[in-house]
């Protein structure tokens, strides 16, 4: 049966791929476990990797600012990474090793039955929408799958690195406040 304890010591004794050599500490996910919205980034930095918490670093400050601007906190979401270790050097998670994970993923979906996904940036939403996602393109489109509204926006790492994709980020927030609303008033 799955249950969240059964999730960690899957995901904490993983050997599926070369990043179980390297992790000093699998990056499960953190937040509300019955949350509507949930956010996915593409895999744990140093200082995830060092805590074992998702988005902790500058992007994470970001993300945390992100959310209080729409009126919501971490408490109120789940946040989680396609990969649950670190790939090194902070380099894109290789095909195999997102695949390696895939199913923890999955399971973390199962378990929390989010109504809304937003994949933080392309690796997120290559894996989850559609392989050939063009990020600059196409943040901000809604994409409905067996009732859970996925959306993609940059990553707030790629915001810390270039401030001119600051402006689109908040408009797909802005997005991203109006559909967890109407969710709400209609739920």
């Amino acid at each position: 049966m799955l249950t969240w304890e059964t999730l960690e010591s899957a995901c904490t004794s993983c050997v599926r791929c070369g990043l179980s050599k390297t992790r000093t500490n699998v990056v499960i996910g953190v937040g509300n476990r019955q949350a509507d919205l949930m956010f996915i980034g593409e895999g744990p930095g140093y200082h995830e990797d060092m805590q074992g918490e998702p988005f902790v670093g500058a992007a994470g400050q970001l993300l945390d600012k992100m959310l209080a601007a729409i009126g919501l906190t971490r408490a109120d979401v789940y946040i989680a990474n396609i990969v649950k270790c670190r790939p090194p050097g902070n380099r894109d998670p290789l095909p195999e090793e997102r695949l390696a994970c895939l199913d923890y993923l999955r399971a973390q979906f199962i378990l929390i039955k989010p109504k809304i996904i937003v994949c933080l940036g392309r690796i997120a939403a290559q894996a989850l929408i559609d392989e050939n996602f063009k990020i600059t393109r196409e943040h901000g489109l809604w994409y409905d799958r067996k009732g859970v509204s996925f959306m993609a926006t940059y990553h707030p790492s790629a915001l810390l690195r270039d401030e001119s994709k600051k402006r689109p980020a908040w408009e797909d927030f802005k997005a991203l406040r109006d559909r967890y609303e109407a969710l709400h008033i209609s739920g």
